[in-house]
């Protein structure tokens, strides 16, 4: 009985930017059926942990926009608004919010430890 032969993750990773790109001209013609289960594995792990950033992203839009505004608001503006109690699940949204709102709940209530919890 012969030995499996190893996992190439050079050979994983050119499968799962294949699927990424959805262009089949990058796919190793040797690739084992090991290869592709592992690289099918990681494409659906990094799709579902997009897919989860992305709801953490819109629940942190809809925590911030709790109104409609005349002209575009600042930060200062959108956390001055905010309803009692929000800034507690936005610290929980840390990682998922924008780069300016991060500066500002870290200028008002300091940075969280972790930044997703």
């Amino acid at each position: 009985m012969t030995a499996p032969h190893p996992i190439r993750p050079e050979v994983v990773d050119a499968i799962v930017a294949a699927l990424t790109t959805t262009d089949p001209a990058g796919l190793p013609d040797d690739a084992t059926r090991a290869e592709k289960d592992a690289a099918q594995d990681l494409f659906f792990t990094r799709t579902a942990a997009g897919r989860d950033q992305r709801d953490r992203q819109s629940r942190a839009w809809e925590l911030l926009l709790t109104r409609s505004y005349d002209e575009p608001p600042t930060w200062d503006r959108l956390f001055d608004d905010l309803p009692t109690g929000t800034a507690t699940e936005l610290g929980e949204l840390f990682d998922a919010l924008p780069e300016g709102a991060q500066a500002e709940y870290a200028r008002r209530y300091g940075a969280p430890a972790s930044g997703r919890r």
